[in-house]
């Protein structure tokens, strides 16, 4: 990635905090995803300050390539950082732009995203088991470092407020909808828009999404009420083939027919999906909002959704709830709504109703109070680091250049990646 590498570190470190530029408000992330709600409501952050007058940068380890060009690297954040500029942190994992953010003087705002409890990763991605955990321990650190603390959800926030923070407050999403505006891929329309039904779940493959519930459900419905049904499940499952390895395995055992397991698609592919589906399925057990559910009140399907986590408040009273996860019952819902088209248009303009709540949120305003009120506040204690930290950080850049240079020379080093120069 880019990075300003012309001046020492310690002559960068000497002169953070010294600009007599004007307050700025920064953003900081591990990184800036394309297409993913953290990524837009990142972006959505930068041109609400931007348009109200403030200098603003989004700083990150890393970006998807067609959004670097909109990012800083976020060791270049010790030459912005300033004690009057604020630092708006999305924290979701532990990482190492957390850690010099945590270090610099800068006041700070931390937007919780929510982590995912760990135990759903047991046995299927022993990494992410090690991050989830970390990272919920890691969160409680800044319960003295921020300034103010805002889950993206109501349920998020008291998640903050449980983990100690005493000065919470929510954020809402942006609720970018453009990239449905997008034609619709005809190829994937012509396959599936004919007279079955189609029942939809747009979401990550991974297991706390519960897909395996999905499958079930949808195969009760097949059997008891309309065996030409399909399934279209959407979604990324990198770093996940061990989870989807057991969905294909369910399918078999269970000789489910017409599962249709489509990864990450396109914008185009997306839209062509919500506009095929007859209803929106979802069995998440852990949400911290759940963009996909606005996403089908935006396409105007129905949503059955297990109420869980921040279900309930994302759908803010609309779609259908179920408490338990009986596939004949969900089944039988599911039946219920379709088989009748009065309840399927009362059902759609209720979301139609929660759908214009949500968009009718102030969210430039509800953002520009936060940076007053953060701006006004009285200055909290200096954060306290270990004291070597700006050492092993200097020395960290120094082999984080060696392994992007020179990769077999780094290799080469008496010590396994991981245990020695990972982070600072």
């Amino acid at each position: 990635r880019r990075h300003t590498a012309c001046r020492s570190f310690s002559e960068r470190l000497m002169t953070a905090g010294s600009s007599s530029t004007p307050p700025a408000v920064h953003q900081v992330l591990a990184t800036l995803g394309y297409g993913d709600a953290i990524g837009n409501e990142a972006l959505g952050i930068q041109a609400v300050l931007r348009t109200a007058g403030y200098a603003s940068e989004i700083f990150v380890e890393t970006a998807d390539p067609r959004l670097e060009p909109l990012t800083r690297d976020c060791r270049d954040l010790i030459d912005a950082s300033h004690p009057d500029n604020i630092l708006i942190h999305h924290f979701s994992l532990g990482s190492r732009a957390s850690r010099v953010a945590y270090a610099l003087p800068d006041r700070m705002v931390l937007v919780y995203h929510n982590i995912t409890p760990p135990e759903y990763f047991v046995g299927v991605h022993k990494d992410l088991v090690r991050l989830c955990y970390s990272g919920r321990r890691e969160v409680r650190a800044y319960v003295n470092r921020c300034d103010l603390a805002l889950g993206d959800s109501e349920f998020n926030r008291q998640e903050l407020a449980q983990f100690g923070f005493p000065r919470t407050g929510v954020l809402p999403v942006v609720a970018s909808l453009a990239h449905l505006d997008e034609t619709p891929d005809r190829t994937l329309v012509s396959e599936f828009d004919d007279e079955r039904i189609n029942i939809l779940f747009v979401g990550r493959v991974i297991p706390s999404k519960r897909i395996e519930d999905v499958i079930r459900c949808y195969q009760a419905f097949r059997l008891s009420h309309h065996p030409d049904a399909r399934l279209l499940l959407v979604g990324a499952y990198g770093g996940f083939e061990s989870y989807l390895a057991s969905l294909h395995h369910l399918i078999a055992t269970l000789r489910v027919p017409d599962v249709h397991i489509m990864g990450h698609i396109s914008n185009a592919e997306l839209t062509a999906c919500y506009d095929v589906a007859d209803l929106f399925l979802s069995a998440s057990e852990h949400e911290g909002f759940c963009v996909p559910l606005v996403e089908a009140f935006h396409k105007r399907i129905p949503v059955l959704a297990y109420a869980a986590a921040a279900v309930p408040g994302t759908m803010d009273g609309a779609g259908v709830l179920y408490e338990t996860k009986d596939p004949r019952h969900v089944a039988s819902l599911m039946d219920t709504v379709l088989s009748s088209p009065a309840l399927e248009s009362e059902i759609v303009r209720g979301q139609d109703a929660a759908l214009d709540r949500l968009l009718a949120r102030d969210f430039a305003g509800v953002l520009l109070d936060v940076v007053d009120q953060v701006t006004r506040a009285p200055r909290l204690p200096r954060a306290e680091v270990r004291w070597d930290f700006w050492q092993r950080f200097a020395e960290w850049e120094r082999l984080e250049e060696l392994r992007l240079s020179r990769p077999s020379a780094y290799k080469a080093l008496p010590f396994a990646p991981g245990e020695r120069g990972e982070n600072p």
